[in-house]
């Protein structure tokens, strides 16, 4: 499974701390508390290198350092992303569709029972042979 780890810098202030990644611009968070600051950190930049892997956008190779005035006063701190799990989450989660068929299509199918969302499931991947 691949990984990857980025540095973050973590800028307190009075209200929690501001998180973001030199290698990603306009990838920012925000936590109350350290332990929230980087747990939020971690959720935005996986959302952020999920959304440049899935336009096909370069994804910047991390950092070996930082811009010293990056560290004047603030928390640099690596966080670690599994890019492939969270992809494969987001492919296979499950999600709502509507669709028609005749009333007593569905009445005939509710009286024995059958789950729809298994047979238009099933009905697909035989389908598209997957």
């Amino acid at each position: 499974m691949k990984k990857v780890t980025y540095l973050a810098i973590l800028e307190p202030g009075p209200s929690g701390y501001s998180v973001y990644f030199p290698d990603f611009p306009g990838c920012i968070s925000f936590g109350k508390t350290f332990e929230k600051a980087i747990a939020m950190g971690q959720e935005a930049l996986t959302l952020h290198y999920y959304g440049l892997e899935k336009d096909h956008d370069m994804i910047p190779e991390p950092s070996q350092s930082l811009n010293p005035e990056d560290l004047i006063g603030n928390i640099i701190a690596p966080i670690t992303i599994y890019p492939e799990l969270y992809s494969e989450e987001r492919r296979n989660r499950r999600v709502k569709t509507n669709t028609t068929i005749p009333a007593w299509l569905k009445e005939k199918a509710e009286e024995q029972g059958i789950n729809f969302s298994r047979v238009l499931e099933s009905a697909l991947m035989e389908r598209l042979g997957s």
